[in-house]
């Protein structure tokens, strides 16, 4: 095994907030075991490995292919989200680099009588939501329904869809859409 399987250790143990003599009782080993693990003064039988990463829990192949050298952003603040429409329709994205990512989370947001156009929205993915605010129609395969503040949607969006405010105030969504389809 390679040199610096101390390090990734230490880092994933770190990343899913483990101490050392944590993750040891989880994996029924000693702390010492962990320690030297970490430090490169033992290397571990692929079955030691085994026992100890379902302490964390992560399989072998996550453990040597999880990309610990780009991190992506965790938090981000309301001024930090990425505005891919703007308008009537607006939608505010988190994060700005979705290609390396499975799921799109968006802040939607309807002026009064705003919609999402007259052709209906097609593409290769699942969405979902939850209106925060105001009520919305949506319309999926034919069928439609008027969502108000509490309300949400989940469906398969290569069925034809589209979104309305039918109320008199602004319409908020937060939803996410598996993969990113903007």
């Amino acid at each position: 095994m390679s040199g610096d399987l101390g390090a990734r250790l230490k880092t994933i143990r770190q990343i899913y907030g483990l101490s050392q003599r944590e993750l040891a009782k989880r994996a029924g080993v000693t702390n010492a075991t962990i320690s030297l693990i970490e430090q490169d003064k033992v290397s571990p039988s692929v079955g030691s490995l085994k026992k100890v990463l379902e302490g964390i829990p992560i399989s072998l192949s996550e453990f040597f292919s999880l990309d610990l050298t780009t991190r992506q952003r965790a938090f981000y603040r309301a001024d930090e989200l990425t505005q891919i429409a703007r308008g009537s329709v607006a939608y505010a994205q988190i994060g700005e680099n979705l290609s390396r990512r499975r799921m799109q989370i968006l802040h939607e947001r309807y002026a009064p009588g705003a919609d999402t156009g007259k052709q209906l929205l097609r593409h290769e993915s699942e969405e979902g939501g939850i209106v925060v605010r105001g009520r919305i129609e949506l319309t999926v395969g034919g069928e439609s329904c008027v969502l108000e503040a509490g309300d949400g949607y989940y469906f398969d969006s290569r069925l034809p869809h589209r979104f309305r405010n039918v109320g008199e105030e602004e319409a908020e969504i937060v939803s996410a859409c598996t993969p990113p389809s903007f």
